[in-house]
């Protein structure tokens, strides 16, 4: 009988293998867009691939693609080049391609409800925040996973425009040297968290990350950018 548990737990062990996740920056394509605050969810890719030493240099269902290995944990890493307010066309099938379930998907977007370098990472979440951008963007990934919301976000603060600047504007700008130095700072918090939630697990790392991101929340609010 002990013969037997320790065949079958070695083959238990040997085909074993963790399941991927999929990350996704959204953004838009293009030198027009670069570095503009519409664009972050790109940059947050690009820092945990440059990170990762994971190189996005093919195209597969609509998006720039990469694929690699964290501590033995795969991942799929995708910027769609489909536009911001179509993404979904890109994700959907990325996910199906890969038979992945929703709470292994992880998209990164910009916000302008918090403050500019301040990070979230919830476990899902609706799609009608901020001026009406953030709800088609979503809306469009939502459709896409059959009208299911329940994807994980990590939510990427931008800051709120001055006064009475139209917020499309203010999205399309780049950031000026003070907000790009909470930026650059915010791409290393959030490359080294997301190592985290591969190697722990969304809630465990999400709880730990967002108690810190709340305190600089906290500090950060009532500061210029």
């Amino acid at each position: 009988m002990n013969v037997m548990l320790r065949r079958i737990c070695r083959r238990n062990c040997c085909t074993y293998s963790p399941q991927p996740w999929l990350f996704v920056g959204l953004g838009n394509p293009g030198d027009k867009y670069r570095g503009t605050r519409h664009n972050i969810g790109f940059e947050m890719l690009d820092a945990f691939a440059n990170s990762q030493g994971i190189h996005m240099e093919t195209v597969h269902c609509k998006a720039m693609f990469g694929k690699g290995f964290v501590n033995g944990i795969p991942v799929f890493l995708a910027k769609p080049l489909t536009y911001m307010n179509l993404s979904g066309e890109s994700i959907g099938p990325l996910a199906a391609y890969y038979k992945l379930p929703l709470n292994r998907v992880v998209v990164f977007h910009d916000d302008m409800d918090l403050p500019c370098g301040v990070l979230r990472l919830h476990p899902k979440g609706g799609h009608n925040r901020h001026n009406g951008s953030l709800f088609y963007r979503l809306k469009n990934v939502i459709y896409h996973f059959r009208r299911n919301g329940e994807f994980p976000r990590l939510r990427i603060g931008i800051g709120r425009p001055p006064g009475q600047m139209d917020p499309k504007a203010f999205m399309l700008q780049k950031f000026n040297s003070t907000a790009r130095e909470r930026i650059d700072a915010a791409l290393l918090e959030g490359a080294h968290a997301l190592e985290q939630v591969l190697s722990k697990g969304f809630s465990e790392s999400s709880h730990c990350f967002n108690t810190i991101q709340k305190y600089k929340h906290i500090r950060l609010q009532t500061l210029p950018t």
